[in-house]
């Protein structure tokens, strides 16, 4: 489990790869660092991805250079069945989404959905961290209420 998780995600629109700097505090023990985790758009439902530590300033430096919102959150691990699900409750300009991922060993493995789980949404860009930074969910909700108002 981690602790609060701020991010800064950086990808350009339409762009191959996007970038995530993470810190990390962790819940059960005394420990914290930084990781960059680099990802790829493959396919629908699976995208490579790299993560790799760097030294926590570094990461603190690189954050301080972002263009867009740092997209923070707190994420929980939950195993349910054999897997375990990554659940991400994101706070700041994100308050109110909560979003539930987990990592399958290929995309045709079969998983029982645990009851929790909401409406699907793999695939939908405006769930990335990188349209999260640019678009934040607050600004859905204004955008949503402004259209159901027409």
């Amino acid at each position: 489990m981690f602790g609060e998780i701020p991010q800064y995600a950086a990808p350009e629109s339409g762009k191959p790869i996007s970038t995530r700097m993470q810190k990390y505090q962790s819940a059960f023990a005394s420990t914290s660092g930084a990781t960059l985790t680099l990802k790829s758009r493959s396919s629908r439902l699976r995208r490579r991805e790299f993560e790799y530590a760097i030294p926590t300033l570094d990461a603190e430096e690189l954050i301080s250079l972002r263009r867009s919102y740092i997209v923070e959150k707190i994420r929980h691990i939950v195993p349910y069945g054999n897997l375990n699900w990554e659940i991400d409750v994101f706070s700041g300009e994100n308050q109110g989404l909560v979003v539930a991922e987990v990592e399958l060993p290929d995309e045709d493995h079969e998983i029982a959905l645990p009851p929790w789980v909401g409406p699907e949404v793999t695939g939908q860009d405006r769930y990335y961290n990188g349209t999260l930074a640019q678009h934040p969910y607050r600004s859905w909700l204004h955008h949503d209420a402004a259209v159901a108002a027409e």
